[in-house]
């Protein structure tokens, strides 16, 4: 079956967010939805998903023009939203979440046995039989939990799958089981419209892609049709190259130096960080990347070796000494470690800071008004509660609270994950500024476009331990091969 939307246009108070936008799903397909935070693809996917009545234009299924005036609407033409954050019960069944609402009735009690049969049966046509249908949905892991999700979407007959940044919480070597989980439902007939800020999953699984900007459709091309560079200059006008701010001709003294160091998780580690250098740190799931952040923080500290700072020896045992010591640390976890969702803008900007009291490191904090504009935070003042900001938005707040203090040596795990293009090349240009102003950054990222792309010099850890270290501009073949146990000289 065909869903296509035609010439779609939406407005709030006037202000559109869609423009005339077409897309066309097919059965079979996965169709990937790309734009920059703002280019509209949210409000696309809740037209489809009958939450918002376009203004204009029209929803065809089949041959048939349809009307969607809420999802129930949606959800009977076939149309399922597998969202990023998940909408399950944590201390019910699978079977239960699968059928929430829509339990099956047998001499008027529910009928249990039914619901776990029929899970089982769409978990089996699903290629999934590591799923009990029986347990409680808390036990799983996350990526387990997503397949719930889409399982609850197959038990009301969909045929067409809207996936919303379906990898933003799925650890590195989950990925992959989900790349196998889009591939079996699509050999099955689904229609998939696979929305995602990572170039590498869009290329990797979709067959066409469509770009919206500023709330226009820019256009649709078969994937095997575009290259990396072209798409990213059609979401943000301009090329891949041009993301990444131009290194700096010499660095500073040696800031941040381990010798044997170490502890439960990695061993033996002896590098130099210096100010004003970039270094990349690369490595697989597990090889010890997060580890090391962790330990140079405090969170899980060395207990072999030495840490000097600035040439003096130290021995960071707790997050708030690190911070006193001038050391930052931007999580993988932007909403459930960087922020304080709930908080205005103004508290999570000053949160390091205060939690810092008087050994703060600040050398010119400078007032917060201009601190926050020299990062671009887009919100409707400094009052907001920082939920409400984009992704992209969120974490030039997290950055930004480290620059109240102006740390020596500043960690950042994975700094764009879950953001868009033009939102990235912000980042970027933030983390080159604080380098050029003399910080030593420790750059942890699993995008390896990027890592070549900002790094001075990269590090590449495999089991614990760092395998070797490669110059700026490195290959990903290089960087992989070392990653995966391989010498140097094995992938030149």
């Amino acid at each position: 079956m065909t869903v296509s939307l035609e010439g779609i246009t939406k407005s709030f108070l006037g202000v559109p967010v869609l423009r005339g936008v077409d897309l066309e799903l097919r059965a079979g397909e996965v169709h990937a939805l790309v734009g920059g935070n703002g280019a509209g693809k949210s409000t696309l996917l809740k037209v489809l998903a009958g939450v918002h009545r376009p203004d204009s234009g029209r929803i065809v299924v089949g041959d048939k023009e349809k009307t969607f005036a809420a999802p129930r609407d949606a959800q009977a033409a076939g149309i399922a939203i597998i969202h990023q954050e998940f909408n399950l019960l944590e201390n019910r069944t699978v079977a239960e979440n699968v059928f929430l609402g829509r339990e099956p009735v047998r001499r008027g009690q529910v009928d249990r046995r039914a619901m776990r049969a029929e899970t089982a049966k769409l978990l089996d046509w699903l290629g999934e039989d590591g799923i009990d249908p029986a347990v409680e949905v808390a036990r799983l892991s996350v990526a387990r939990k997503q397949v719930v999700e889409i399982v609850k979407a197959l038990s009301t007959e969909a045929t067409v799958l809207a996936m919303d940044e379906p990898t933003a919480a799925l650890a590195d070597h989950e990925v992959e089981l989900l790349y196998d989980l889009v591939r079996r439902l699509r050999e099955r007939g689904i229609a998939i419209l696979y929305v995602s800020h990572r170039m590498r999953e869009v290329f990797d699984l979709s067959q066409r892609i469509t770009v919206l900007k500023d709330g226009a459709f820019v256009v649709c091309s078969a994937t095997e049709d575009l290259t990396s560079d072209q798409l990213v200059r059609h979401m943000v006008g301009r090329p891949l190259d041009a993301l990444y701010p131009e290194r700096p001709a010499e660095v500073g003294e040696v800031r941040l130096s381990l010798r044997g160091a170490g502890n439960a998780r990695v061993r033996d580690l002896s590098f130099d960080i210096r100010a004003g250098e970039i270094v990349g740190l690369a490595g697989l799931q597990g090889s010890g990347r997060s580890a090391i952040a962790r330990a140079i923080w405090g969170v899980e500290p060395f207990t072999t070796g030495v840490m000097e700072l600035d040439g003096a020896p130290v021995r960071v045992t707790r997050p708030r000494a690190a911070v006193r010591k001038g050391i930052g640390y931007v999580t993988e976890d932007r909403k459930g470690e960087g922020l304080a969702l709930r908080q205005s803008v103004r508290d999570n900007a000053l949160l390091v800071r205060r939690a810092a009291l008087r050994g703060a490191v600040s050398r010119r904090s400078g007032d917060l008004a201009a601190l926050l504009k020299s990062v671009a935070v887009v919100s409707r003042g400094q009052h907001q509660e920082v939920r409400y900001l984009s992704g992209g938005n969120q974490q030039k707040v997290v950055l930004g609270k480290w620059l109240a203090v102006r740390p020596r040596v500043l960690i950042v795990d994975e700094p764009t994950r879950g953001i868009d293009v033009g939102a990235k090349q912000a980042v970027y240009r933030l983390l080159r500024d604080l380098a050029a102003d003399g910080v030593a950054i420790l750059m942890i990222s699993s995008e390896l476009p990027e890592l070549i792309g900002m790094s001075d010099r990269i590090l590449v850890m495999h089991d614990g331990a760092i395998a070797g270290e490669l110059p700026a501009g490195a290959s990903e073949e290089a960087v992989m091969g070392l990653a995966t146990g391989h010498a140097i000289g094995d992938v030149a």
